[in-house]
């Protein structure tokens, strides 16, 4: 088999956390090569995710690494089996790789927290939302360009809908709720569509008010997408240059602090819609 050109971050991960296994165990990529009867260079392949990887050679791997952590090696089992490709690759070479990569993590998580700062977040944004805050962009998208973002976008949002949804918690700061993207028209309706995203079983929504001061992070939204194990867990860190994706044991860590301590400030769910409520009723 060639190796992939351009894995996916999934594919990355998965090749991540043999190479983890691989160096919690103390052994070098030539020495694994000779328990498995590869080269080394096809171990440094399958380690970079540039090689497709089956259930039974994850658990080979696990076997030669003694890993006994086994909710782990089923967890990576189940990852190799994936096969297709999800419905964000057709979006492949027109979009930049961190939309593809976020949506690929949204389609995956088992649960996800985020704080959205300056924006209401992208799984609940509407149409016309979504289209006022892409055609602020500099340069401005070209109509095509807009297009393809916009249909992106609003087929992220299917992954709420389908039988086994992610567990969604939403902690939305003030600042985003009263941001008049598109005119006040626009504004209301957005934060109308997230009162009833409020209600649905897998989302939950939280505000974060101004009179709450500052919090952790408040610099960044940030996303934390739980995998079926915590070791699987990653973290998405928005800037101005772009999306940094983190999965270190320490970072992990922090940032489930940083969430937790966030969401002890905002607002409990039925006062955080009587605020949404209020600031509708303003526009």
């Amino acid at each position: 088999m060639s190796p992939r050109s351009a894995p996916t971050a999934r594919q990355r991960r998965l090749g991540a956390e043999l190479r983890k296994m691989r160096e919690h165990a103390g052994m070098n990529v030539a020495h694994a090569g000779d328990q498995l009867g590869a080269d080394r260079t096809r171990i440094s392949n399958m380690e970079a995710g540039r090689l497709g990887m089956s259930e039974g050679r994850v658990k080979a791997l696990a076997a030669i690494y003694e890993s006994g952590d086994q909710a782990y090696v089923d967890a990576l089992a189940a990852m190799a089996t994936e096969r297709g490709q999800g419905w964000w690759e057709e979006y492949r070479g027109k979009l930049a790789v961190d939309a593809l990569d976020l949506a690929e993590l949204e389609f995956h998580a088992v649960s996800l927290r985020a704080v959205q700062i300056m924006h209401i977040p992208g799984l609940l944004q509407t149409e016309d939302y979504a289209k006022a805050v892409f055609s602020g962009a500099v340069p401005e998208p070209m109509p095509s360009q807009l297009r393809c973002r916009l249909s992106h976008r609003l087929k992220r949002r299917d992954v709420l809908d389908r039988e086994d949804p992610p567990q969604c918690t939403f902690l939305v700061h003030e600042a985003a709720l009263r941001m008049e993207f598109g005119g006040r028209k626009v504004a209301r309706r957005q934060l109308e569509h997230l009162l009833d995203a409020s209600e649905r079983d897998n989302v939950t929504v939280r505000v974060i008010p101004f009179a709450a001061g500052g919090f952790p992070n408040a610099g960044s939204s940030t996303v934390y997408f739980a995998g079926p194990v915590p070791q699987l867990d990653t973290v998405q860190l928005d800037s101005p240059t772009g999306v940094a994706l983190l999965d270190a044991e320490t970072p992990l860590v922090n940032y489930r602090r940083v969430l937790d301590r966030t969401e002890e400030m905002s607002l409990t769910t039925e006062s955080a819609r009587d605020f949404i409520r209020a600031i509708a009723q303003q526009m």
